[in-house]
C-alpha cells in the first residue's frame, strides 16, 4: 500500500536523519530492508523504535567479506541504498558507490551526513546543534536577552537532513526514468539547513531582517507573533500578522488598537507586548483557547505531544496513532488514491535475515554460515 509500493530500498542502520527518511519512505509503501548490526545492538534502545517502523531487518557483520557479498546481493535487486557513515567508511568496507554501481548501475546511492562528502569539515564529528550553528540557523532562534536556543533536533537532523534526503532520493529516481542510471545523492544537514534559511536571507538582503535575535517579525520580536504565559503558567501562541487577525486578537483581549499606534513600528513593540502579556496572564491557557476557538485571531494553545494527540483536529485527521501506551505520527502526506496503511511495528534486529536473503537467491547453507555466530 502507498504510492511508493514496488520501490526497494536497502538501509544501512544509522541514527537520526537517515532512519527518519527511511521511515517516511517505508510509510509511503517502499519495501525497506534495514541492515542491522550482527550483534543486535541498537544505539538508543526500544524508545527510539518509532523511526525504525515499517522495515524488514537483516543482521550482518559488514566487517566480514561474506556479509559484504550478501549485502551486494541485496543491492543487485534494490532501487536505493541509504547509508549514514562518515565519508570514506563505506568505501573501506567495500560497499561504496563504485562497487555498488558495478552490481547495479541503476542504483541510487543516497549518503546522509552532517557536513557533506567534501569540504574541510567532511570527516569531523558533529551533531544537529553543530550543523545548524555553522549554517547560520541557530543564531536566529532564541530570546533577545539570552543565548540561542537549540530547537531540539527538528531543524537540522529531520528538516535539513532527513527531508532533504527523501527529496534527493525521489529526484534521482525520477531522473533515472530518462537515463536508466543511478547516481550518488550527497545529502548534508548543513546544505538542507541553509536551504530553509532562504526566506530569511531574502528578507535580510531587503533590509527587513536583523541579525539581532528576538528583534524581528518572525523570531518573537514582534508582540503579535510570539508566545505568552497564562495564569496557569502554560502558554498560548499568537500569530496575528495580518490586520484582520490582529483586530480579532485585540477584540478577544478587550484592547483598543488606537492606544498602540503603528504596530509594525518596533518602537511601539515594548508597550504592546507588555499589554498583551498582562492580559494573557489573567486567564488559563485553556480558557484563552476556548475564548479564541471561533476567532480569526490565530491564537493557539501550546500543547504537549500527548495533549496534541488528543486534540479534536488531530483526532479527526488521524494525525497521531496510538501505539500501546504511547503515540507515534501517522504517515504523511495524504494521498487520494494510494493511501498508505498503518505502519508495521519496528522489527527486531535480524528478524528477517533468512527470509530476505533467500529472496536474494542465497542458498540456505550460505545463510547458515553468515548467521552461525550471530545471536537469535
Amino acid at each position: 500500500m502507498g504510492p511508493l509500493r514496488g520501490l526497494r530500498i536497502v538501509e544501512i542502520a544509522a541514527i537520526g536523519p537517515a532512519p527518519f527518511a527511511c521511515m517516511m519512505l517505508a510509510d509511503l509503501g517502499a519495501d525497506v530492508v534495514r541492515v542491522d548490526r550482527a550483534d543486535g545492538a541498537r544505539s538508543f534502545g526500544d524508545w527510539h523504535r518509532v523511526l525504525d517502523r515499517g522495515r524488514r531487518s537483516v543482521a550482518l557483520d559488514l566487517k566480514s567479506p561474506r556479509a559484504v557479498e550478501a549485502l551486494l546481493r541485496l543491492v543487485e535487486g534494490a532501487d536505493v541504498l541509504v547509508e549514514g557513515f562518515r565519508p570514506g567508511v563505506a568505501e573501506r568496507l567495500g560497499i561504496g558507490p563504485e562497487r555498488c554501481a558495478e552490481v547495479n548501475p541503476g542504483l541510487v546511492y543516497a549518503r546522509m551526513t552532517g557536513w557533506g562528502q567534501r569540504g574541510p569539515l567532511a570527516s569531523a564529528p558533529g551533531h544537529d546543534i553543530n550543523y545548524i550553528a555553522l549554517s547560520g540557523a541557530l543564531h536566529a532562534i532564541g530570546p533577545a536577552d539570552g543565548p540561542p536556543v537549540p530547537p531540539v533536533n527538528l531543524l537540522g537532523d529531520f528538516a535539513g537532513g532527513g527531508l532533504l534526503l527523501v527529496c534527493g532520493i525521489l529526484a534521482a529516481l525520477h531522473e533515472r526514468r530518462t537515463s536508466g542510471l543511478g547516481q550518488v545523492v550527497d545529502a548534508a544537514i548543513v546544505d538542507g539547513t541553509a536551504a530553509t534559511l532562504g526566506m530569511l536571507m531574502g528578507m535580510a538582503a531587503a533590509g527587513r531582517w536583523s541579525d539581532e535575535r528576538g528583534r524581528n517579525l518572525l523570531d518573537g520580536g514582534a508582540p503579535f507573533y510570539g508566545v505568552y504565559r497564562c495564569s496557569d503558567h502554560r502558554h498560548v501562541a499568537v500569530g496575528a500578522l495580518e490586520e484582520r487577525f490582529f483586530s480579532a486578537l485585540l477584540e478577544g483581549l478587550g484592547l483598543d488598537a488606537e492606544e498602540f499606534g503603528d504596530r509594525f513600528d518596533p518602537r511601539n513593540w515594548p508597550r504592546l507586548r507588555e499589554r498583551l502579556a498582562a492580559r494573557f496572564a489573567t486567564r488559563t491557557r485553556d480558557e484563552w483557547a476556548a475564548r479564541f476557538s471561533d476567532s480569526e485571531a490565530c491564537v493557539s494553545p501550546v500543547l504537549t505531544v500527548s495533549e496534541a494527540a488528543a486534540h479534536p483536529h488531530h483526532r479527526a485527521r488521524g494525525t497521531y496513532l496510538a501505539d500501546g501506551g504511547a503515540w507515534q505520527p501517522a504517515p504523511a502526506p495524504r494521498f487520494a488514491r494510494t493511501a498508505p496503511g498503518r505502519p508495521r511495528p519496528a522489527p527486531r534486529p535480524g528478524e528477517h535475515t533468512r527470509e530476505v536473503l533467500l529472496e536474494c537467491g542465497l542458498r540456505p547453507e550460505e545463510i547458515d554460515g553468515l548467521t552461525a555466530a550471530e545471536p537469535d
